[in-house]
């Protein structure tokens, strides 16, 4: 499982103006069943996603055909982690 943590390199109005692709993007990653969540950072300086189902390369490959990444308005900091304890409604994430 991995934390995106994404860090905007840009201001706001540059963010806004690629937003609905971005949607698209995450829309799509939902549908395949890769993404769990997602939203903005507080206050809004970025976003975080949390995935699964993929290695990091397969992420790191996805992760390009994001909008803020083709038009360089994003950093994005990976980390995996393997989930060993949950709360029950999250207890499909577990791992040994």
């Amino acid at each position: 499982m991995f934390v995106v943590s994404l860090t905007y390199q840009c201001e706001l109005h540059e963010i806004d103006a690629h937003l609905p692709g971005h949607i698209d993007f995450l829309e799509r990653c939902y549908s395949a069943g890769l993404f769990l969540a997602s939203g903005r950072k507080v206050p809004r300086t970025g976003g975080i996603i949390l995935a699964h189902h993929m290695t990091r390369a397969e992420l790191e490959q996805l992760l390009t055909q994001d909008p803020f990444h083709q038009h360089n308005l994003a950093s994005y900091d990976i980390t995996e982690f393997v989930p060993t304890k949950t709360c029950e409604q999250f207890d499909f994430l577990r791992q040994s």
